[in-house]
């Protein structure tokens, strides 16, 4: 069989399976083994051999260290405390409980690097208190669903740490660009939050007076100083993106543990189980793309497309229009780490060709996945609310859409103003 063909085999396959409900990942690695197999290139055992390969990289360490200071976070008095802490300064101003929710998300999204555990460690506590200051509940559902999404932006991120493996770009320059995008995307839905609760005239929480502020302020300071101790570490250059995973990880236990003291010994083995169950999910689909890649690269298809994107005259707005029309489809029945493993490595000589930042177009494609863990059928933030607020998933579907509208507005101004990104990497990585 020829190339084309060969390729098309490939895709139909994948698609095959996951109508099937086949997992994502057993899909796209099953898909890759049968191709290869028929290719004659390449034995079982060699395909196995770089599946295991493909997991040694010492930046994927970083993943399970940030999934479980996640969920130290959430379980260990972290995220209520400082939940708590922004309620008595801003609970009573005019949409102050959803700037609350906006607020807590930035803050846990500093340390988690998921979405989904940042939509379910802030939900879980907003969400009957948006309701009870009487937003309507699609409203509070949509809110924390797009809000969560902060997750996969302001860093640390699970995705840019796999875009930056993937492109083999600094990951502490894309932490670097993410930072300002993600607090403007904050910033944006913070703003649409008070315009929303003004014109609802929604009551906020019984104004506190200073004692509380201090008392809430103090008792949450362990915690806040999590996101400044990851990042400041990580931008001085002290350490690396990956040392600093892992001595979040060390630190939301010492805070949960002898300061907080609300973390037993028989919570470790739920921890370990909700930060098994989510890095196995990615490191599987890890291990399948890399299949996946294999038969990619050794086709020569990335080069294969350049030349077609070279003789199609694109520029890079077009370029950007279409492979974001592109993400948003895919976004719509797969994951962000599956999106970036499958289409990264096609589109990498594209993006040098038309000479767009590597940095730009990571911080773009991670608004994109954002949109993805908020867009059905399968966004994974949207089951995570569902869940929670046991209502059906089409009624948090209703509720999120306008923050669809306001993200895609603001990944558009990420398109046109790559500034928002390069800024702070052009200017820490200064020589």
């Amino acid at each position: 069989m020829d190339v084309g063909t060969l390729t098309l085999l490939l895709f139909a396959i994948f698609i095959l399976l996951f109508l099937l409900n086949v997992p994502i990942a057993i899909s796209l690695g099953t898909a890759a083994v049968i191709i290869l197999y028929l290719s004659g290139k390449f034995t079982l055992y060699f395909i196995v051999q770089r599946m295991f390969a493909s997991l040694l990289s010492p930046p994927l360490i970083a993943i399970p260290a940030f999934v479980a200071a996640g969920v130290i976070m959430s379980r260990g008095g972290i995220a209520r405390y400082l939940i708590e802490a922004l309620k008595a300064w801003i609970g009573h101003l005019p949409g102050g409980m959803s700037v609350v929710t906006i607020l807590a998300c930035a803050f846990f999204a500093a340390i988690s690097g998921s979405s989904p555990a940042t939509a379910a460690a802030i939900g879980s506590i907003m969400l009957p208190a948006l309701l009870e200051s009487g937003y309507p509940k699609r409203y509070s559902m949509g809110l924390i669903a797009a809000a969560g999404t902060l997750g996969i932006l302001i860093p640390p991120s699970v995705t840019l740490v796999i875009y930056g493996i993937t492109a083999e770009e600094s990951i502490g320059k894309l932490f670097m660009g993410g930072l300002l995008p993600g607090l403007f995307l904050a910033g944006v839905l913070v703003l649409s939050a008070i315009i929303y609760a003004k014109r609802g005239n929604f009551k906020g929480a019984e104004k506190a007076d200073w004692a509380t502020r201090i008392k809430a302020t103090v008792k949450a300071l362990p915690g806040m100083f999590l996101p400044v101790f990851i990042l400041g570490s990580i931008y001085s250059g002290i350490v690396t993106p990956t040392e600093a995973a892992v001595l979040s990880l060390f630190y939301a236990l010492f805070v949960s543990v002898f300061i907080y003291r609300e973390l037993k010994l028989q919570d470790i083995r739920g921890i370990l189980v909700d930060t098994i169950n989510t890095v196995s999910m990615i490191y599987l689909v890890i291990a399948a793309a890399m299949v996946f890649g294999l038969f990619i690269v050794t086709n020569q298809i990335p080069n294969i497309v350049g030349e077609w994107i070279k003789n199609a005259n694109l520029t890079k707005f077009t370029f950007f229009l279409a492979t974001n029309l592109m993400f948003f489809i895919m976004g719509t029945f797969l994951e962000a780490v599956s999106i970036t493993l499958i289409t990264l490595p096609i589109l990498l000589p594209m993006i040098k060709h038309l000479g767009i930042d590597l940095i730009q177009f990571a911080i773009v494609m991670t608004v994109n996945m954002e949109l993805a863990m908020i867009t059905p059928p399968v966004g994974l933030n949207l089951f995570v609310v569902s869940n929670m607020a046991k209502e059906k998933l089409e009624e948090v579907v209703k509720g999120v859409i306008p923050f669809i509208v306001i993200m895609i507005l603001v990944m558009i101004l990420l398109m046109v103003w790559p500034d928002i990104s390069l800024y702070i990497p052009r200017v820490l990585m200064k020589d």
